[in-house]
């Protein structure tokens, strides 16, 4: 009997929102969306775990997250549906969830001290809620935007004021201002239209406010980035003249923004430096009054700003304040006002001066000049803003971490993240040795994951990247492996020298090659599909050093990848699955199908690639799976025509047909051969699993042994390699684990519910190979919910 289940690895990818991510206030837990799921990650972890645990509770994809306190965050999807989570006894909890709009949910914004929370989306509106002791939510006030969507909101408290303000991004270049009075103490009051402010000139896509206390105590700044690749600064501070009074001041300023001209047409930036007045309403009854004014113009990205998010001021209370923001540039840059002297700082080393200094860009993260892949969605600070991190298009993190020396002040550099795959990961394989495991995805992607120093797991290479969705993949050995996507071809892949290195630095794997012999590296040519090998070999890249450190996002992306040095072709229509024999000499292959012409699987030998036999026919749909029994004597297949059919060897003419059965009632999806090849199993749509036997010891004739029936379509089977220990994978997400006393009787051992496994079609499952039967075993597993997980299984 098994006594549970322990998640070593998640390989989960953050989703393409700019409000997908947010950090817990002074604290190293990152929450952030990917798919449906919640994926927490722990930035302070020893090992460098990653990715530590999912929650599921959304029946959409993830569109917003931000925390209320360290114990308490809200998520949001693209169905409206927003949900409290609360820790309670070290565990998340959804505590609330309601359907705050008929659409998706684009961005939330929280006031801790009034319980003000305040959600915007895609149907036009902006919508207030009001949460009480309970963490339930009460709607309190609509706002609709006449067809606009909003894209960001910050609400803030005015200085020397109780009211709240609210700063709303819209797809339009003008941003609005809202005010509410009294937000505590009455229910009935809302949210009303303060001032519409322009300046930007396309969509505003960020705003947040910031009170740091190197600004004066009356004044409260705010930040906005657009799409018109700037950021600019506002001051809203608290004025004593009465309304509707005109200083000498103001006058200058209105003459100076009337002298611009002001064209936009003719290539110049429009500067606006009005006065926009605010009258709130205080609950004494009296009227205050706050002016807002446009006060800094911040040019650094070369493409427009997705996110924007100030330094927290626990951080370092004496420091000046710092903007972080993100662009779709590939650039993550972080602002700080400088020490030139302004007229009213001239004689002081403090910054209270605040925004009426120079800003400029401090430090430059990223990819300077390109936009790689959609470049960065969003951004936020972690350890109490120690770290910056970013995640991009693809859904790979990027992170940098800040040593403060007393010389050189702040010093950054880039330390490693977390990443996984940007869509479902359709096929899984694991090295002969079980050193590492290779994943397919439909992101059009292969990736690599070893664990590192033998304990934490973390991808190592990004070995192909490609034009079309990848849907299987196996290694050949070691050093090779061979992959299919939705085209007619299978493509065969060379490890470079650098990933030989890499293994063995890390501790990974010790492959005992000659790295002299393996190509050096390989490109993906303008235009091209295919991996070609560099062939500029100089003495210098083969005596580098060994690596100390495992590659981060940028470099996965564009250094890690595999030569390719074959194609294999032979199929009409696009290529559906793949597989490996045991002895790694053989390969097989089956397409989409809808008649037995095409319904067949070609076999392939693995050194010329060249074709054993004929194809192997009898199916009238398309294979779904192939599986090489442990001796690669029999060959068993199973289709979406609800048969299996098995062949066996036939010397150096390939294999024959002696076999088969249609005893499922819907589509088989899987398959699996047990260690001693005395069994097999089969996985349908029709909620069963069964067993087979051979009715005698040519193994010709085979009869089912035992019926597993469960409550979901099957989708996945894997047999353990040193037992009768069989993992069964469901529509559901769930894995459950039989232990079999007999053929005939096959025990529940173990059940992983859906969430700590997966919560979507699970596509494959493969058990780690190991050289010694042990009690602890890994299995890994991928799913349609974009995940990549490996359990060890006690």
């Amino acid at each position: 009997m098994f006594q549970g289940a322990s998640l070593d690895y998640v390989s989960a990818s953050a989703n393409r929102f700019n409000h997908a991510a947010d950090t817990a206030p002074q604290a190293s837990l990152i929450v952030f969306g990917s798919g449906k799921l919640i994926a927490l990650w722990d930035t302070d972890n020893e090992s460098e775990r990653g990715v530590y645990e999912t929650l599921h509770a959304h029946a959409a994809i993830v569109t917003c997250v931000k925390f209320v306190h360290q114990e308490c965050f809200v998520s949001a999807d693209e169905a409206g549906v927003a949900k409290v989570w609360r820790r309670i006894d070290g565990e998340w909890v959804s505590v609330f969830s309601t359907q705050a709009h008929s659409k998706a949910v684009a961005t939330v914004a929280v006031h801790l001290q009034s319980r003000i929370f305040v959600t915007g989306g895609s149907d036009s509106t902006v919508k207030i809620w009001h949460m009480d002791e309970k963490y339930q939510w009460h709607e309190r006030q609509a706002i609709s935007l006449q067809g606009r969507f909003p894209l960001d909101a910050s609400v803030s408290q005015l200085p020397q004021s109780t009211a709240l303000v609210l700063a709303l991004a819209t797809t339009y270049g003008v941003m609005q201002i809202y005010t509410l009075t009294s937000p505590s103490s009455s229910r009935d009051t809302e949210f009303s239209l303060a001032a519409s402010v322009p300046g930007h000139e396309d969509w505003i896509r960020a705003v947040s406010f910031s009170s740091h206390a190197a600004f004066p105590s009356n004044q409260l700044v705010l930040a906005s980035g657009s799409q018109d690749n700037t950021i600019r600064l506002w001051n809203i501070e608290h004025v004593s003249r009465s309304p509707g009074e005109q200083t000498a001041a103001d006058d200058l300023l209105d003459a100076f923004e009337a002298s611009l001209g002001g064209d936009p047409d003719e290539g110049g930036r429009q500067i606006s430096l009005k006065q926009h007045i605010i009258n709130v309403k205080e609950d004494d009854g009296s009227t205050k009054q706050f002016s807002m004014t446009f006060d800094a113009l911040l040019i650094g990205h070369e493409a427009g700003v997705t996110s924007l998010s100030w330094r927290p001021s626990q951080s370092s209370p004496s420091s000046p304040p710092c903007l972080l923001s993100t662009s779709t540039d590939s650039s993550l840059i972080l602002w700080q006002p400088s020490s030139v002297p302004t007229p009213s700082s001239a004689g002081s080393s403090s910054h209270t001066s605040g925004t009426a200094q120079l800003w400029i860009a401090d430090q430059r993260f990223g990819d300077v000049g390109g936009q790689r892949l959609g470049g960065f969605v969003g951004g936020t600070w972690g350890q109490s803003g120690q770290e910056a991190l970013a995640w991009g298009w693809a859904g790979g993190w990027r992170r940098w971490q800040c040593a403060t020396t007393a010389v050189e002040g702040e010093r950054w550099k880039e330390v490693g993240a977390v990443g996984g795959h940007a869509g479902p990961v359709r096929g899984i394989g694991w090295s002969p040795g079980g050193e590492y495991l290779i994943s397919a995805g439909l992101d059009q992607t292969t990736r690599i994951h070893a664990p590192i120093g033998g304990t934490s797991w973390h991808e190592l290479a990004r070995p192909q990247v490609h034009g079309y969705d990848l849907v299987g993949v196996a290694f050949l050995d070691a050093l090779h492996f061979v992959s299919v996507a939705d085209e007619k071809v299978a493509r065969v892949f060379e490890a470079p020298r650098g990933f030989a290195r890499i293994v063995r630095a890390l501790g990974a794997a010790d492959l005992a090659v000659d790295e002299a012999k393996l190509p050096p590296s390989a490109s993906v040519p303008p235009l091209g599909l295919s991996n070609k090998a560099n062939k500029d070999v100089n003495t210098q890249s083969v005596n580098a050093p060994m690596p100390s450190r495992r590659p981060f996002e940028a470099e996965l992306a564009a250094e890690t990848l595999w030569p390719e040095i074959e194609k294999v072709f032979g199929h009409g229509y696009e290529s559906i699955s793949l597989t490996v024999s045991n002895n790694r000499s053989l390969m097989a292959t089956a397409c989409k199908s809808t008649s037995a012409k095409h319904a067949v699987v070609r076999i392939y030998e693995t050194k010329t690639f060249q074709p054993v036999g004929p194809p192997l026919e009898g199916h009238t749909l398309t294979v779904t799976r192939v599986a090489f029994s442990p001796d690669d004597q029999l060959v068993l297949t199973v289709s979406r025509d609800r048969t299996w059919r098995l062949f066996q060897r036939n010397g150096d003419q390939g294999y024959l047909a002696v076999a088969a059965d249609k005893s499922h009632a819907r589509i088989i999806w899987d398959c699996s051969w047990a260690p001693d090849g005395g069994l097999f199993a089969t996985a349908s749509r029709d909620k069963t699993v069964k067993i087979w036997q051979p009715k005698s010891d040519s193994r010709i004739e085979w009869t089912a042994a035992a019926t597993l029936k469960l409550t979901e379509a099957v989708t996945a089977v894997a047999f353990a390699h040193h037992d009768r220990t069989l993992a069964v994978g469901i529509e559901s997400g769930e894995i459950l684990v039989y232990a079999s006393t007999s053929v005939t009787e096959w025990q529940l051992s173990l059940t992983v519910k859906a969430g700590a496994a997966h919560i979507d079609h699970i596509h494959q499952l493969a058990w780690r190979p190991a050289t010694v039967h042990t009690d602890a075993r890994q299995l890994a597993s991928c799913s349609e919910d974009g995940t990549l997980k490996i359990l060890t299984v006690r």
